[in-house]
């Protein structure tokens, strides 16, 4: 199950990208948006944002998005961390 979101074709053509391009920036844009609001946690932005625990972080740095750590985020560095 999941969830889909319409865009007006004057929308999408109005972002200035390759279309190729479109989805994965919107679903970046969104995961970024989400986090910073705390409505998502960092394990699950980067999941939306279908990116690497590395390169989700790389992308905040980028943003100067102060990262949240919490328990989640913990147990999700300790899992990774046993997993090696």
């Amino acid at each position: 199950m999941g969830l889909q979101i319409s865009i007006s074709d004057s929308i999408l053509q109005a972002i200035r990208l390759p279309e190729q391009r479109i989805e994965q920036e919107l679903l970046q844009e969104l995961a970024i948006a989400l986090y910073t609001q705390d409505f998502l946690s960092f394990g699950k932005a980067r999941e939306l944002a279908q990116m690497d625990k590395y390169e989700f972080g790389q992308l905040l740095g980028r943003r100067k998005v102060v990262r949240h750590y919490g328990s989640e985020e913990l147990d999700d560095d300790l899992t990774y961390a046993h997993s090696e």
